[in-house]
């Protein structure tokens, strides 16, 4: 049923944009002008760099956004680029994407995933060569989602490739710019990488050279896995949100002090977080900010749905509800420069928060990507989706 249903909303599947614009990643500058609004931060506008009605994926930078096209099968796909360096459909790199499936964009590279090899080309160059490649002749395996690659993963400094442990297989993985977070085939969670902010999740601060289990996980089965700036989230089988690292601007959903010193109206704490701080000796229980959570937390996002899709930023983080709701959290800045949580108020926040814009318009969330500073959002029409389930249900009758 849930494939079916995907098909008939497929084509009807638009992304909206908002937060950090200066070099134009999410839209034209000129656009913005015409309309009264600014440059540099932008509310929720719908992307305009479509082709042909064809789905597509969203992968986004601090300064570039790439979108892949497809139409069903691979040997239509192409990639479009965005942002920094003016990157056009005359780059090289854009030219040659035709027949990738997936794709990842950062400040200097586009790396694009063929069946058969991974490319990676230098945005900052004119070459009409990719920087480098690896390819895949001896696996039969290509499903894998970038940065992996068939039996290990892409590492950012020479070797290029890294070999897996022969247990560990790999289902996913998200990368920020010194941590990485890997879901294996099992549900399970390994990190590895830079550990200073708790962003490990293995109760202490030190890094990790090698994939190491995240032992409070153990046992749950997890579906889905995000990387943010210094913090970590996942989702279990069921539904909950489990959070752990930096939490200095409320990217984690916990109390943080430097927002509620300068938003003490905000609610008390929720329950069940770990303490970074005491009550006093006179026993006065005083409030509990969360500066560093080393391990994971779970966090109640929405208490009465489950969450779907979870994607996080420099330091900001998006989920979205299995009721299509998208709830965002987290660092806007000082006073809301970039708006990447899509709030009328423009305010960073350490509580969840649910963006109206998309429940007015009618819109149904059913997917998420964060940028460093901004945030991308996939909908479909609410109605739409409804007669689609009806539709359905009368074929089975």
């Amino acid at each position: 049923q849930q494939a079916i249903l995907y098909i008939d909303n497929a084509l009807l599947m638009r992304w909206f944009g908002f937060g950090f614009n200066a070099f134009e990643q999410i839209t034209p500058h000129d656009k913005l002008i015409k309309e009264g609004l600014g440059e540099v931060k932008v509310g929720p506008v719908e992307l305009t760099s479509y082709r042909d009605g064809r789905d597509c994926k969203i992968r986004a930078c601090w300064s570039r956004r790439a979108t892949l096209y497809f139409n069903g099968k691979f040997s239509d796909s192409c990639v479009c680029a965005a942002g920094f360096g003016a990157v056009t459909e005359s780059c090289a790199a854009v030219k040659e994407s035709h027949g990738c499936k997936d794709a990842l964009v950062s400040e200097s590279h586009l790396t694009l995933a063929f069946p058969d090899r991974l490319e990676s080309w230098d945005l900052q160059k004119e070459d009409k060569t990719p920087s480098w490649n690896v390819f895949f002749f001896l696996f039969s395996d290509s499903r894998l989602n970038l940065p992996l690659v068939p039996g290990g993963y892409i590492a950012t400094k020479a070797p290029l490739y890294r070999p897996l442990s022969p247990h560990l297989k790999a289902k996913s993985v998200a990368v920020s710019a010194e941590h990485a977070v890997l879901l294996s085939a099992t549900g399970a969670v390994y990190t590895w990488g830079l550990g200073s902010h708790g962003q490990l999740g293995h109760g202490v601060l030190t890094s990790e050279e090698e994939p190491r289990a995240v032992e409070a996980l153990w046992g749950m089965p997890v579906i889905r896995v995000a990387a943010g700036g210094w913090h970590s989230v996942c989702i279990s089988d069921g539904g909950d949100l489990y959070v752990w690292g930096w939490n200095e601007t409320g990217q984690l959903g916990l109390p943080s002090r430097s927002l509620r010193r300068t938003l003490p109206q905000q609610s008390s704490p929720k329950a069940g977080a770990s303490s970074a701080e005491a009550p006093h000796a006179g026993g006065k229980q005083e409030e509990v900010f969360i500066s560093i959570q080393a391990f994971p937390a779970l966090l109640d996002v929405s208490p009465s749905c489950e969450i779907m899709a979870v994607s996080c930023g420099s330091r900001h983080t998006a989920a979205v509800t299995t009721t299509g709701d998208l709830y965002t959290w987290g660092w806007v800045t000082i006073p809301g420069d970039y708006s990447q949580l899509g709030h009328p108020s423009l305010a960073s926040t350490d509580e969840p928060q649910r963006v109206e814009f998309f429940r007015e318009q009618q819109m149904r969330v059913v997917d998420v990507v964060c940028g460093a500073w901004n945030t991308f959002v996939a909908v479909v029409k609410e109605e739409i989706t409804n007669v689609s389930k009806a539709s359905h249900t009368k074929q089975l009758m």
